[in-house]
């Protein structure tokens, strides 16, 4: 059974950083819960993360980037193509079916299991099954209203979830 399951938004506008995700986890057709947390904080606040996929391997991911950011001393470009790195080459996590976005003051990045580190040229990411709507509606109000980045994520993760049967209304948002 696919397990389709979120919607993750990040944003940078205007000096701040937001990330956005929905709480709905379905199995199938069927809402499993509508309250989950897939956005959270790591290394001392610092870094904001949100994933799309599996819940137990999105925990191990965090965990693996928490280390890395320690081991890299909160440089987070350098943590998570470390990171990359190692969950595309280790036989254990290659089998990790989740991707990740993680923001800090100076970057956003999409982190996958392929070995991609990519970074947004426009400032918005966005994944899991809402993400294409999430990532339009942010990128037609970062260019188009006076919006800051909160509600530019609230309204575009709303827009989301008005479209996706996969994504709801419970959004939780972080900022730096």
């Amino acid at each position: 059974m696919k397990i389709r399951s979120t919607t993750i938004l990040a944003v940078r506008h205007k000096g701040e950083v937001a990330v956005a995700g929905d709480g709905q986890v379905s199995l199938g057709n069927t809402v499993m819960k509508h309250q989950a947390r897939k956005v959270r904080r790591l290394y001392h606040g610092q870094v904001i993360t949100g994933f799309a996929g599996a819940t137990a391997d999105a925990f191990t991911l965090f965990d693996l980037l928490e280390k890395k950011l320690e081991q890299y001393n909160g440089n987070l470009m350098r943590a998570a193509v470390e990171l990359a790195k190692e969950w595309r080459t280790d036989k254990m996590l290659r089998r990790l079916e989740a991707m990740l976005v993680a923001v800090d003051k100076e970057s956003s990045l999409l982190l996958t299991g392929t070995g991609d580190v990519i970074e947004a040229d426009n400032n918005v990411l966005a994944i899991g099954s809402g993400g294409p709507y999430a990532q339009a509606a942010a990128l037609a109000l970062v260019n188009n209203s006076d919006l800051d980045v909160e509600s530019i994520c609230r309204v575009a993760m709303g827009i989301a979830a008005d479209i996706c049967v996969f994504t709801n209304h419970a959004i939780v948002i972080e900022k730096i």
